[in-house]
């Protein structure tokens, strides 16, 4: 109990001893890295960072009792700050771009953009219409949607674009003889900012042999990232969703739909509490079927 009390006794002296000033330079500082790591998150720099921390943590409990490697890892971290520097240079660049931005403004160096909950909706409902379409006539499609993990590198690897999303476009990209049908489409905040994209296989050793090369990049983005990636075979026409890494796969286009709502737009509800809560629907449909099923690529 004492030394509840003393304890207690430090942290009042303490907060009685705080100036204004002090105060808003805590409230600043806190702010700061509460956006920080926001802009990590979206990036998808998160487990880097956790490395980051583990090299710190490993430096500090080594200090004055495991000599060799303390020294080793004071000299990884000092090579590490260039590398960092290297590896960061596109957020870098972005916020040095605003700060010299006539109209720049502090909080939109972090601040995430506001999503239109119509156009997301628009979106989704002419991206099934798409691939409802592709599907009957056998056109391949890879079409990925970014959420909070932004996929600024993957967007360099094809044709920008800058379109609202419509089922007469979607299918003008993937038509058989379309020069970017061999590639993703990217869409962000529901318009389509990249095609003929390329994108990470999946280095998972258990997918079944029967995966081409197009359900392998799809799940792999997945696994990279937190987008939602949907495809359309282009031997069967089935539709897939890949999340997580997790493929699902011969979806009607009703439940394409659902699905992407129920992924897509669950913060945009306003009204979830006086709704019931959405089922997620990747728990209900099959799993991606091993050996012995028909080929889809």
């Amino acid at each position: 109990m004492d030394m509840l009390t003393n304890a207690a006794q430090v942290a009042i002296n303490f907060i009685l001893s705080l100036s204004l000033w002090d105060v808003l330079d805590i409230l600043v500082i806190a702010y700061l890295v509460y956006r920080l790591l926001q802009l990590v998150r979206r990036t998808n720099t998160s487990r880097l960072l956790k490395g980051v921390l583990v090299v710190l943590l490993a430096l500090w409990l080594s200090y004055g009792r495991l000599r060799a490697l303390n020294y080793l890892l004071g000299h990884i971290v000092d090579i590490g700050i260039l590398a960092l520097l290297i590896l960061f240079q596109p957020e870098i660049r972005r916020v040095l771009e605003q700060v010299g931005s006539s109209r720049f403004n502090v909080l939109d160096i972090f601040a995430k953009p506001q999503l239109d909950r119509k156009v997301l909706e628009t979106a989704i409902s002419q991206t099934v219409q798409a691939c409802g379409d592709m599907s009957r006539s056998r056109t391949g499609a890879l079409i990925v949607f970014e959420r909070h993990i932004q996929l600024d590198e993957v967007l360099r690897s094809g044709t920008k674009l800058d379109a609202e999303v419509s089922s007469e476009l979607l299918k003008n990209i993937f038509f058989v003889k379309a020069p970017m049908h061999d590639g993703a489409a990217i869409i962000r905040d529901g318009r389509v900012l990249g095609a003929g994209c390329m994108l990470p296989l999946s280095r998972n050793v258990n997918l079944s042999r029967d995966l081409g090369m197009r359900h392998r990049a799809g799940i792999g983005m997945s696994e990279n990232s937190d987008a939602v990636v949907v495809l359309v075979s282009e031997e069967t026409g089935t539709i897939s969703v890949a999340v997580g890494g997790m493929l699902k796969r011969h979806l009607m286009t009703e439940t394409l739909e659902q699905l992407l709502r129920n992924e897509l737009l669950p913060s945009a509800e306003e009204d979830s509490e006086s709704k019931p809560k959405k089922v997620n629907l990747l728990g209900l449909l099959p799993k991606v079927k091993k050996d012995g099923e028909n080929k889809d690529e």
